[in-house]
């Protein structure tokens, strides 16, 4: 249990995930951009410091080929129970939240998202590959591979010099 499955795929622009309306997004349109990837949730502790820190991040680095991409999850104690409009709404109107809000997905088990089962394999926690709650960050390269993971209480902004270090590269 909790070790990495072997995908086949080698860069995050390899996938298509759906967008809070249900509809297509081949994460190919992200090439030549670093991501922060995070699953998130409403209803957690962590949830007021994550999304304000990731607004902060976003506003001051979108301009410089940085992207986040947001995927709500309800596995861990069910913390997102709302629906696609009020996951969209609370962070748009709650956080501001400017970057995509994709349609809530499954991170762990064998139903998780082909984009999630990519991102554990490339970076394995600490603990082996499961993802333990909301908020895991996975940065990633303008290339689509992962540079690193990031536990649920590593705040976004104690992230911002590993995304400056992807960014000029």
């Amino acid at each position: 249990m909790g070790a990495a499955e072997s995908v086949p795929e080698t860069s995050i622009h390899e996938f298509t995930v759906k967008d809070g309306n249900g509809k297509e997004v081949s994460l190919e349109t992200y090439k030549g951009k670093v991501l922060l990837v995070v699953n998130v949730a409403s209803k957690c502790g962590f949830t007021e410091t994550n999304y304000t820190q990731l607004t902060e991040l976003y506003q001051k680095y979108r301009d410089k080929d940085f992207e986040i991409l947001a995927f709500p999850c309800n596995q861990f104690l069910r913390q997102e129970p709302g629906t696609p409009e009020q996951i969209k709404d609370f962070a748009c109107t709650r956080f501001k939240a400017e970057y995509p809000v994709f349609q809530k997905v499954r991170v762990n088990g064998p139903d998780a998202a082909p984009v999630y089962k990519f991102l554990k394999a490339s970076k394995p926690g600490l603990f082996g590959s499961r993802i333990k709650w909301n908020f895991t960050k996975f940065l990633v390269g303008k290339d689509g591979k992962v540079i690193d993971r990031y536990a649920t209480s590593t705040a976004p902004m104690s992230i911002e010099k590993d995304i400056q270090k992807a960014l000029e590269e």
